[in-house]
């Protein structure tokens, strides 16, 4: 065969070098995002938390929390088989951290893992994009029956993160979820900060007022058990809380 000509065996691993390279260029380039419109409840990639009714009232660290795909719709575990998505059930958006997908492993096949966590991460069940993430955990909650002890809509944010591999870790659970929002969050404006804690504070003063300094010390004593159950149940009985 002339010098000058290459036979498509010789072509061929040279193609297969330049797909790879395609698919890892592909992988890294991401849609551009809509700027955050709370207005429209549109949260592009962010976390969202809002007060869960009655137990926010208690127990303000606590409420309902979702998390939302690139378009800004968010989708949240909100009851037993019933997954919403763009519309946050409990109330609009008072809290939200958008998060950068740059930090998220997309493999499109097992050699392409950005993660340390290679076949563990597949064998969870890893996604190519965000919202196919978030849509396998749909898929996985969806007949699930929710429990706010043990699989609730924190349950179902550590999951999606999990799938993501978010931050290069898959130890997500409630704790460290709850805490993200809890201490890297930011109030939409200041009538969610009013909206969340003023349940919370008519609570105490009634209390207060109806039974004395004994409540407060009851209250507290709610909390502190309450936060416990959810770092015992996660740390010490992991079969037991879902994520």
């Amino acid at each position: 065969m002339p010098s000058g000509r290459r036979s498509l065996m010789d072509l061929e691993p040279a193609y297969k070098m330049e797909s790879i390279r395609a698919v890892q260029e592909i992988q890294h380039e991401f849609w551009p995002l809509d700027e955050i419109n709370p207005e429209n409840a549109k949260f592009p990639c962010c976390l969202v938390w809002t007060p869960l009714p009655v137990v926010s009232w208690l127990a303000p660290f606590i409420g309902h929390v979702g998390i939302c795909r690139e378009d800004g719709s968010a989708v949240a575990f909100s009851g037993s088989n019933f997954i919403n998505i763009d519309d946050f059930a409990l109330g609009s958006v008072a809290k939200y951290l958008q998060l950068d997908r740059k930090q998220c492993c997309f493999p499109r096949n097992l050699a392409a893992h950005t993660c340390k966590h290679g076949y563990k991460h597949t064998e969870f069940g890893s996604a190519i994009t965000w919202d196919d993430a978030i849509q396998s955990s749909v898929r996985h909650f969806e007949h699930k029956s929710y429990n706010i002890f043990t699989c609730n809509s924190y349950s179902f944010l550590a999951n999606c993160l999990n799938r993501l591999c978010y931050g290069g870790s898959m130890d997500w659970n409630m704790i460290n979820v709850g805490a993200l929002l809890l201490f890297k969050g930011h109030w939409v404006d200041n009538m969610s900060i009013l909206r969340s804690f003023s349940p919370f504070m008519l609570v105490v003063c009634f209390g207060i007022f109806m039974v004395g300094w004994p409540f407060l010390v009851a209250l507290l004593a709610f909390s502190l058990l309450l936060l416990a159950w959810f770092i015992f149940g996660t740390y010490c009985l992991k079969n037991l809380l879902d994520s």
